[in-house]
């Protein structure tokens, strides 16, 4: 298996690089995952806005040059691994950027007649690992679920990936957080996953 992990955030003492580290620490420990690549978008400095013009059409992001390594990453991989924080209930706007630009017609989907295209992306898997200030099920009773229906749902079912997994921490600013378990649960999941 071969697994591709985006780390989005900006700061590498965060608890969000603490659990990037884990999740690499468990995918080099497990014998099912053969091949590693990590994606730093901030280290990266990945531009996240779209730009459209005369010379840059939507209809083109799938064959823009400026994204094929990126094109080649998601391509390459079996299983994504998306490692962020949410921020006002959703991702950071840098990975809904990289998603914007990367998840594009054509390459992720290929719309057909009806209502759903057909998804390019069928047969890979993602983890969402995510971390918040707020109380774990702050997005469920507060949000109804807008995070995760947004991601599973509108993101990743509309390219054809069914195989969604979330880690979703709360009280990640409390000392009473719990970080501890919850970086080794993260850490073994890795360690053993198998698809």
């Amino acid at each position: 298996m071969k697994t591709l992990i985006i780390y989005t955030h900006p700061n590498h003492k965060s608890l969000n690089y603490a659990f990037l580290q884990e999740v690499i620490k468990g995918c080099e420990e497990n014998p099912y995952i053969k091949e590693i690549q990590v994606v730093d978008l901030y280290a990266e400095k990945f531009n996240p806005l779209l730009e459209f013009n005369e010379h840059k059409r939507r209809r083109d992001m799938y064959r823009d040059p400026q994204l094929e390594k990126y094109r080649e990453q998601i391509t390459w991989a079996d299983k994504i691994v998306f490692v962020y924080p949410i921020w006002w209930g959703r991702p950071p706007a840098m990975l809904m950027g990289y998603i914007d630009q990367l998840f594009a017609a054509n390459f992720a989907y290929r719309d057909k007649k009806g209502l759903f295209p057909d998804g390019l992306l069928a047969g890979k898997s993602v983890v969402c690992v995510s971390t918040m200030k707020g109380p774990t099920k702050y997005p469920l009773l507060w949000l109804n679920n807008a995070h995760k229906i947004l991601m599973r749902k509108a993101v990743f079912n509309f390219v054809g990936i069914k195989k969604v997994k979330f880690f979703e921490f709360g009280n990640m600013e409390s000392l009473k957080g719990g970080h501890t378990k919850k970086l080794e649960k993260v850490y073994q999941y890795f360690k053993k996953v198998v698809y």
